[in-house]
């Protein structure tokens, strides 16, 4: 009835009664794949069973993952982008960094920008971080309803908690109004931070925390409904903690931000 052969048809039966070899596995990958919020793809969920003592190659994670239907939870949402270049209102610092993002030590070299992000309100939020060139460490985040300089002030407040007393690092930012005015640069010079700046409209100059605010909103925010302020600080602030502490990077052979930035001191 079928159009099989009787020793055809009772072989395929007896492998399908066979216990699957991979079940473990594919547990395994299952488990990793929902810590990391359904947004690794097959590269990281190999370095994660890898880590759970299963010795399987990427490929055939990828078959595994497509058998099991899991597929990267990655959206993309075209917004516009928040715009704080007013003209020269203060002083332009030196552009240090000129896309050399090459930094292996840890607190040397520092990012800084502000994103917009919608609420469910229909309202605008502002998010100001500091992120660590290295490590690629989330080092400081502020959310507030207005880009003014309290939100800078609030986030220099947060990242001085953060960095080592020694460090002396560069901070690279765009030529944001905020980032220009005297109140600002004041602050970086008590704390011992070197100011760097991005060329007028050039946002390749800060294509780190352009980068980690992608990330932000691809695999967090734009997966949530923001309905109000206090809905998005608690979800960003646990999205950076998942971040910092659980988040594998590829090209830090697998490590958390967190396990680069105390492996790389350590040394």
């Amino acid at each position: 009835m079928i159009g099989l052969k009787r020793a055809t048809y009772y072989d395929r039966l007896k492998r399908r009664q066979r216990p699957d070899k991979n079940s473990k596995l594919k547990q395994q990958i299952k488990k990793s794949f929902v810590e990391s919020r359904q947004t690794y793809g097959y590269r990281r969920i190999q370095r994660c069973t890898q880590k759970a003592g299963f010795k399987a190659c990427p490929d055939t994670i990828l078959r595994l993952m497509n058998q099991l239907g899991l597929h990267p939870n990655m959206y993309n949402k075209h917004t516009s982008k928040y715009q704080s270049y007013k003209g020269h209102i203060g002083k332009i610092a030196p552009n240090i960094l000129n896309q050399a993002f090459d930094a292996k030590i840890p607190y040397a070299v520092l990012h800084t920008d502000v994103t917009q992000v919608r609420l469910s309100n229909q309202k605008w939020a502002y998010i100001s971080a500091v992120i660590d060139e290295a490590s690629r460490e989330v080092l400081a985040l502020k959310i507030s309803e207005h880009p003014d300089k309290e939100l800078i002030r609030k986030t220099l407040n947060q990242l001085s908690r953060t960095l080592p007393k020694t460090s002396v690092p560069i901070l690279h930012s765009d030529q944001g109004w905020q980032y220009q005015i005297q109140s600002y640069r004041s602050k970086l010079n008590k704390m011992h931070i070197i100011q760097s700046m991005s060329r007028k409209g050039n946002c390749h100059d800060n294509a780190p925390i352009e980068s980690w605010f992608n990330l932000l909103k691809r695999e967090c925010l734009y997966q949530n409904d923001l309905k109000d302020m206090r809905t998005l600080r608690r979800i960003t602030n646990k999205y950076v903690k998942w971040f910092n502490n659980s988040r594998i990077s590829l090209i830090h052979g697998g490590s958390t931000p967190a396990e680069y930035c105390q492996n790389m001191l350590a040394a």
